[in-house]
């Protein structure tokens, strides 16, 4: 039989291709070995456990595939054109570099981005042209480029804590569904202007904290914690557990601002999209739906006015119930 050179006719006839050649006889396929059991991930070459052991970072708890508040794939972002760049450094936009043109022609905008960098203590690096042109995706940039890190999102449950710590009742924002981030930005101002406690936002299908939020937000965002959940309908029943009431704000809403008497219990706002409003899975586990009274010419209002519109009634209310001397 071919291929066994134990037996007769194990060796191939001088006439084929390759010449005579003797066969194993199956001593090589008896002699495979197992490699034994896979080691842990911390000990295999080029694993991301084996790296971040090397760096001396501490392993991801079981389950967690990422840190937490920063979703799959974020990368910096680059706010490119020399007005962009100056109403960010002014906004109080985190940055971790300023990116100069070589040889650009320095004007106000560019003199004032570069004296806000220095001062912030953000560096500042001198490219060239085609080089900025490869980190900005060939974007108009016009000399000028600031890199933004991604945001670190707080968890939901943290803004539970903020609430307890303030010794009020808890205001909590939620969007569903948002996805201009100016409005999300415009959101965070009203929030924090109104006394909210934070703002959550869904990881898929919704505006995330960009350098355009945060300009729009015109640096509240620093001082209010703006946190991301993965499934906005589940976290919102979470805090239902924790004792919160959850009312949705609908342009058919159950009850209006007139008689919303919900906004002086602990709270969850949720406001949905620019155009379908919420989505109905989060209508289900909502408490109470909010609409606000308008002149009949009037069909809607952007989604972070009408915001903006509930939240100061809500705290208009609290402040009603508070005694005199604690007010303000």
């Amino acid at each position: 039989m071919a291929g066994n050179s134990q037996r007769r006719g194990a060796t191939r006839k001088t006439g084929s291709k390759k010449g005579a050649v003797v066969g194993s006889g199956g001593r090589a396929r008896r002699a495979l070995q197992g490699k034994g059991p896979t080691p842990p991930a911390e000990m295999r070459k080029g694993h991301p456990a084996a790296k971040r052991g090397a760096a001396g970072q501490k392993p991801r708890p079981a389950g967690q595939s990422r840190p937490p508040g920063r979703a799959r794939g974020e990368l910096p972002e680059t706010v490119a054109g020399r007005n962009p760049v100056v109403e960010a450094l002014r906004a109080g936009v985190p940055a971790t570099a300023l990116y100069v043109a070589v040889g650009l022609a320095s004007d106000e905008r560019v003199a004032e981005a570069i004296a806000g960098a220095a001062e912030r203590g953000i560096p500042q690096l001198d490219v060239s042209r085609p080089e900025l042109d490869r980190l900005t995706g060939n974007a108009v940039h016009q000399g000028i480029a600031l890199v933004v890190p991604p945001y670190q999102y707080a968890h939901p449950d943290d803004l539970l804590g903020r609430a307890r710590d303030s010794g009020r009742a808890a205001l909590i924002v939620a969007v569903d569904g948002v996805t201009d981030p100016r409005n999300l930005g415009a959101i965070v101002r009203s929030a924090a202007a109104f006394g909210a406690h934070g703002v959550v936002v869904p990881e898929r299908r919704s505006a995330g904290m960009t350098a355009s939020a945060w300009r729009t937000s015109a640096g509240t965002a620093a001082r209010l914690r703006v946190a991301r959940c993965t499934n906005l309908v589940r976290t919102l029943k979470g805090y239902a557990q924790q004792g919160l009431m959850i009312a949705g704000l609908d342009a058919d809403g159950t009850t209006d601002t007139d008689s919303f008497e919900l906004a002086t219990s602990p709270l969850v706002l949720v406001v949905g999209s620019e155009g379908r409003g919420l989505a109905r899975l989060t209508r289900t586990v909502c408490d109470v739906t909010v609409s606000i009274p308008m002149a009949r010419a009037v069909e809607s209002l952007n989604a972070s006015v009408a915001a903006g519109v509930v939240l100061a009634e809500v705290a208009r209310r609290r402040r009603a119930e508070q005694p005199a001397e604690h007010r303000g």
